[in-house]
């Protein structure tokens, strides 16, 4: 009896049984997974620490102060300044807070707002693969069609031979996602300058996803695509608090583009939560601020404990790709005999007491088994030893 839109966006992002029954993510099954058995949870990517103090007292003393009503609907006007001077100064871009910048609850909803203004039903939008899965949903809300750029593993490298492979008459968008969750990558500059080409000979937009941008390890560090020839007027960047300082709970995202993209995604932004988190606007703005070596040092933490987890899951008999980024860690199962990360996961608290996410999840048919599996490092260093430590018992 129950029929309509949920269907078609609950089956391209992988959350319909075989009878069509509709399913929990992946990521809440395996929460679920964990609370239940009592394992170490590092499938779903959320920090088990709180961020800056500062950052956080900002928002008790905006809620005491009064701030708990509707913001201006493209946000509040210090973190819009913040905002701009973020980009100004990391990256050397200028957008303008008054009309090329919007504030939206996370970037979920600054991703899905793009989507749905920028395309047309039957519109062709590009991903790269492995998908996050509100990619999907996304564009199955705005009526678009899908294509996939391949990522393979180990190198997770984009070529061009995938990505012209994908691209036609009716591609629209092209949705770019570095940092890159699942698989830890941080394209390069020759990566980039292969979209960047594409999109400008074929008169597309990109929509970057870019919410891992300070969570980078040496040597690699994140370039927006905006910043690349002829890209500032076809790009629109999107960026979130929550990832950065530990907040992911707030919601507050945002996005810069030009001012006509910029108008006509509030145009769709107006109509999905209007406005979002008042109090928390003004304290991300002041953790923008923070000075540099604040800002770097969460990323120079985060790597320590990718790296703890990648030894530990090395030492464990996995195969391991060491992250350039982001809160995950790929590893391979196939060394310990397993070809189905699903099965995998289902079992690893049992044999272990950890839970992982099946990378085949992220792909466009998860029904074909494969032996990587995304594990999270944005755990306390001593959650991550122990978890290891468990890993580790199960060659024994």
């Amino acid at each position: 009896m129950v029929d309509g839109t949920w269907r078609r966006v609950a089956k391209a992002a992988g959350l319909l049984d075989r009878n069509g029954v509709p399913t929990p993510t992946i990521f809440a099954r395996m929460s679920e997974l964990a609370s239940r058995t009592g394992a170490i949870n590092l499938g779903q990517g959320f920090p088990d620490t709180d961020g800056p103090a500062v950052v956080l007292e900002s928002a008790v003393d905006a809620i005491r102060s009064g701030a708990n009503q509707y913001p201006p609907g493209r946000g509040v006007l210090p973190l819009r300044q913040a905002i701009a001077r973020h980009q100004s100064h990391w990256y050397g871009m200028e957008p303008d807070p008054d009309t090329e910048i919007l504030v939206t609850a996370g970037a979920t909803e600054a991703l899905t707002a793009s989507i749905i203004a920028l395309t047309e039903p039957g519109d062709e939008v590009v991903v790269l693969e492995p998908i996050y899965d509100s990619y999907s949903a996304a564009i199955e809300m705005a009526g678009a069609v899908r294509r996939t750029v391949r990522l393979e593993w180990p190198e997770y490298r984009l070529t061009a031979e995938a990505l012209n492979a994908a691209v036609s008459g009716r591609t629209r968008l092209i949705l770019l996602n570095t940092p890159h969750n699942p698989t830890g990558r941080v394209l390069d500059r020759a990566e980039l300058d292969l979209v960047a080409t594409v999109a400008r000979e074929r008169d597309l937009i990109v929509v970057a996803d870019e919410v891992y941008e300070h969570l980078t390890f040496a040597p690699h560090r994140h370039t927006p695509i905006a910043t690349r020839p002829g890209m500032a007027e076809r790009t629109v960047t999107i960026s979130s608090a929550g990832k950065t300082f530990s907040v992911t709970g707030w919601k507050i995202g945002w996005l810069h583009a030009q001012r006509d993209i910029v108008d006509a995604i509030t145009a769709v932004k107006q109509f999905l939560t209007y406005v979002n988190g008042g109090p928390f606007q003004p304290a991300v703005a002041l953790g923008l601020a923070l000075p540099d070596d604040e800002i770097r040092s969460i990323g120079e933490d985060l790597g320590r404990r990718s790296t703890l987890l990648t030894e530990g899951l090395a030492a464990a008999g996995f195969g391991v790709r060491p992250s350039d980024g982001t809160y995950f860690v790929i590893a391979d199962a196939a060394p310990l005999g397993y070809t189905d990360g699903a099965a995998l996961c289902d079992d690893l608290p049992r044999l272990a007491g950890v839970v992982g996410v099946p990378v085949q999840a992220f792909s466009e048919d998860p029904s074909v088994p494969s032996s990587l599996v995304r594990f999270a490092c944005c755990k306390r260093p001593e959650v991550i030893a122990e978890a290891a430590g468990r890993l580790a018992g199960m060659r024994t």
